[in-house]
Parts: C-alpha cells; sequence; structure tokens
C-alpha cells in the first residue's frame, strides 16, 4: 500500500518503521519540511515529504500521529484532495499538563479526542494506536494466533475504513478488537483500564464491555483525574532528571 504519515515523532517514526519493514511505501511529513528528516529517512526507509505530499501520496491510508494542540494549525485543506474512502486514522491524546494546554471541549466531555480531531480535520477519523507505546508497536507485533497477543481497541465511525484500519492493525502483529463508534472512543483513551496496559484480546473487550457504551459524568471525571496524576508524575521525573 501507499500510506502517508503526517506526524514523525514516536509514533510516526515507529509506524513508519514497521509498515516499510512489512514492504509497503511510506511517506512521511512533519511541520518542519522534509530537509529535517535525514535521520527518520535513514532508521525508517520512509520517504520525507511535505504534509500536503504526505495527504496526497497516500492513496490508501493516511495516519495523522501530531501533538493534539497542533491540530488547528494544519492547513484547512490538507485532506480535501483525498478520496472519501481512504481512511484517515487518529492517533492523538489529550496531555493539558504536559503538552497541549486545556481544551474546554475535552475538559467538558463534550467531544472525545478523536470527534475533536475530526471536527477540526473536516473528515471522518479511524482512532487506533493511541494506546499503546511508540517502541512497543517495532519490538511486540506477534503472528496472528500467538497466545497473549496484543490487542488494540479500534473506533470508528465508517465500517469500510475500520476493517482496512483492522486488517492493518492484524498485519502489523495485533489483534484488532471493534471499539465502536468515535463517540465510544473515549473507552480508550488516558486515564482509562486499556491506555498502555498491553491487553490481549478477551481482557481488551473485557475492560471494553465494563466500562459501558455512554460515558458518565463520573467517568469522565475519573479518567481525567487519573491522567492528572499520571501527567504529574511524569513531570516530577523529567525535573528529577534535569537535576541530577
Amino acid at each position: 500500500m501507499n500510506i502517508g504519515i503526517i506526524g514523525a515523532g514516536h509514533i510516526g517514526s515507529a509506524l513508519a518503521e514497521r509498515l516499510t519493514g512489512l514492504g509497503h511505501t511510506v511517506y512521511i511529513a512533519n511541520s518542519r519540511g522534509p530537509e529535517t528528516l535525514k535521520d527518520v529517512e535513514q532508521k525508517t526507509g520512509a520517504k520525507a515529504v511535505t504534509a500536503e505530499e504526505a495527504a496526497r501520496r497516500g492513496s490508501d491510508i493516511v495516519v495523522v500521529t501530531i501533538p493534539l494542540k497542533n491540530i488547528p494549525d494544519l492547513p484547512k485543506d490538507l485532506l480535501a484532495a483525498v478520496p472519501a474512502d481512504v481512511p484517515v486514522i487518529d492517533t492523538s491524546n489529550y496531555y493539558p499538563l504536559l503538552r497541549d494546554g486545556k481544551i474546554q471541549e475535552l475538559e467538558t466531555g463534550d467531544l472525545t479526542e478523536s470527534e475533536w480531531v475530526q471536527q477540526h480535520l473536516g473528515r471522518p477519523v479511524v482512532k487506533v494506536f493511541n494506546n499503546i507505546y511508540a517502541h512497543h508497536i517495532v519490538e511486540k507485533g506477534q503472528p496472528a494466533g500467538t497466545p497473549g497477543r496484543i490487542a488494540l481497541p479500534v473506533a470508528g465511525d465508517d465500517a469500510a475504513a475500520k476493517q482496512k484500519v483492522m486488517a492493518l492493525v492484524d498485519e502489523l502483529g495485533f489483534d484488532a478488537v471493534d471499539d465502536g463508534t468515535l463517540r465510544q472512543s473515549w473507552r480508550q483513551q488516558p486515564g482509562g483500564p486499556v491506555y498502555g496496559n498491553d491487553l490481549p484480546a478477551d481482557k481488551l473487550r473485557a475492560q471494553l464491555d465494563s466500562l459501558g457504551t455512554e460515558r458518565t459524568e463520573a467517568q469522565h471525571a475519573e479518567f481525567l483525574a487519573n491522567h492528572a496524576r499520571m501527567e504529574q508524575g511524569i513531570r516530577q521525573q523529567m525535573q528529577q532528571s534535569s537535576a541530577e
């Protein structure tokens, strides 16, 4: 396939490395221009291009994997020429303390993270790869049927796009578990039981089922509080490391 990746951070680079290793043609972009991605090209085998080129050349799948706060800064017509049947993957997570600042719609729970992204991109997205560490994408994929194989939740409103993305997840070495609509993708967001825990399919499904489908105010508050504690812990570790 031809796959465009907009964002060359940890997740974008990890996906590029694995996808080129599987024989796909990958075009990768960042906000600073392809001339700044020589190291990424060398490490991953992907072709560095502009964001517009990544969207255009990703004729089978486009991945948007940039900090949430930068989503509104993308060109408004970035995906305008991308055919409607090309899935657009969103990998984003909301980090209000460490990176993104407060985004009111996400604080109130009016929107899930990917619904917010979808509004800004102006086209449907499929949410996946947000709950797994980048180096695990590279290191922990296993053949189908392997006991304990890690499963990844996949949420979206377009059934055909979701199936194509789930097939890609399987090819990368992970079981794909349907997490319902984009409205239900809060279940895989930070602060919840499936975030960062590398669960096998049966345990992932059980956790998703235990959360229900409609997010309550109490669940939203719990997820935000859990995530805030995690962010605070990470910031303290960073401060300690810089002081040593």
